[in-house]
């Protein structure tokens, strides 16, 4: 009798050897958004926030996966992944994606993308064009009701157009054609990576100075 062969494993990989993005209107979007989102929920240990991560639906089958330039899991532990299989993530999909419209991907996100991601369960599936010429205006947000996206409303202000996602708690700001996301409570805008790096820093630097502060003080105070 002839021994069979061991089966291969079967690989997920990290990235599919594509150049993103598409240029620099792109990239600047995508490169605020994820870190904001990151730093926005960074103490929250039940929500994961990360983009353009491989999303793998089904086990055994590498080819059925999806790629969010930008999406938010509720419920999901907060820690990094190279691949988020869905089998192995018991709170499933994400409740929040954003797609950052590209001249090569505008007709996908606005079509099929769309109904794949509604017949995947996603809660909320938001759209930006950097570029502004894809998209009027450039920012859209839908909800998923009863298996089809629906309109979310949007609020148009002196300083831009307004939206809100109830799965972020957060308000989406359109400023020219800039995506910027807002807290509402405070009403502050969520810093760029840099701002983030720039307060850590800072803060960091403050710390240290108060510290020698009140060494010097304990010194001075040991030698009276």
């Amino acid at each position: 009798m002839a021994e069979s062969l061991p089966s291969r494993p079967i690989l997920y990989p990290e990235t599919d050897g594509q150049p993103m993005p598409d240029g620099d209107y792109q990239a600047d979007a995508y490169c605020y958004l994820v870190p904001a989102l990151k730093a926005w929920f960074r103490t929250r240990p039940d929500v994961y926030a990360s983009g353009d991560l491989f999303i793998y639906l089904e086990e055994g089958n590498p080819r059925n996966c999806i790629a969010p330039d930008a999406f938010v899991v509720l419920g999901a532990p907060n820690h990094r992944r190279d691949t988020y299989l869905l089998w192995e993530e018991p709170a499933g999909m994400p409740d929040f994606v954003l797609e950052i419209v590209s001249p090569s991907t505008w007709r996908t996100d606005l079509g099929a993308k769309r109904e794949r991601y509604a017949a995947l369960g996603v809660t909320e599936y938001w759209l930006h064009d950097p570029y502004g010429r894809h998209l009027q205006p450039a920012l859209a947000g839908y909800r998923l009701a009863e298996g089809a996206y629906v309109p979310l409303p949007a609020t148009d202000t002196p300083e831009g157009m307004i939206m809100r996602s109830d799965v972020l708690g957060l308000e989406l700001h359109l400023d020219g054609d800039d995506l910027r996301l807002f807290d509402p409570v405070s009403g502050e805008r969520l810093p760029t990576f840099m701002e983030s790096e720039a307060g850590r820093r800072t803060a960091e630097a403050d710390l240290r100075a108060a510290e020698a502060r009140i060494a010097e003080l304990e010194r001075r105070l040991r030698g009276t």
